[in-house]
């Protein structure tokens, strides 16, 4: 189980978002609210790039709130920026892979999880020859790659057509329920979170 022990993040001096939430193995949870709210900043402070104020952040009953960012148990797509140019489509997604992985486990995964975004023909493009619904959908590849139980994704869709859009929503799904993941998604859209069979938690600001 994934617990956000009453954390507080503060953007000005009277003026925080404060998170208290349990999500458990097999579970999405959509962070919605209006812009600006912090929503992205939320999904920074669980991965350690951003700081809490107060609080503590478990996952099965132990702290990683002290963690160093790559010590923590979790996996992190942003909302840009994901891969890198000078890499192809391949080697971008094969470092997200656990440093125990064998190779040929390893390019069998790759294949799984290209094929079912409809990337497996990209494989050789370099990352900066790639439109933004690819490298979105490169993006999401490399963060399921991962071994970590803790799925962070911040508005991973938002460049995808309909029907790139579905195969994402139902990878992210099937590895969420098939891994028993925990999985924090922050999304606008409505249709994506019924897709999901995601929970909703509406983020605000506080006064202090």
């Amino acid at each position: 189980m994934l617990t956000l022990c009453n954390i507080t993040i503060l953007f000005q001096e009277n003026d925080a978002i404060k998170c208290d939430l349990k999500l458990n193995h097999g579970e999405i949870c959509a962070i919605t609210g209006p812009s600006g709210v912090g929503k992205s900043t939320l999904l920074l402070a669980i991965a350690g790039f951003h700081n809490i104020a107060s609080g503590d952040m478990l996952w099965q009953e132990t702290s990683f709130a002290d963690k160093q960012v790559w010590d923590r148990p979790l996996s992190l797509l942003f909302q840009s920026d994901n891969i890198f140019g000078h890499l192809s489509v391949q080697r971008n997604i094969a470092l997200a892979a656990p440093k125990t992985a064998k190779k040929h486990e390893i390019a069998t995964k790759i294949d799984d999880i290209t094929s079912k975004l409809g990337i497996s023909d990209i494989l050789e493009k370099l990352g900066s020859a790639l439109s933004g619904g690819q490298q979105q959908r490169v993006g999401l590849a490399r963060a399921l790659m991962s071994d970590k139980p803790i799925l962070l994704l911040d508005e991973p869709f938002s460049a995808l057509d309909k029907a790139n859009r579905i195969k994402a929503l139902d990878l992210v799904k099937h590895i969420t329920t098939t891994h028993q993941l925990a999985t924090i998604i922050v999304t606008h859209d409505e249709d994506d979170i019924a897709h999901l069979g995601a929970r909703s938690f509406r983020l605000q600001r506080q006064a202090l």
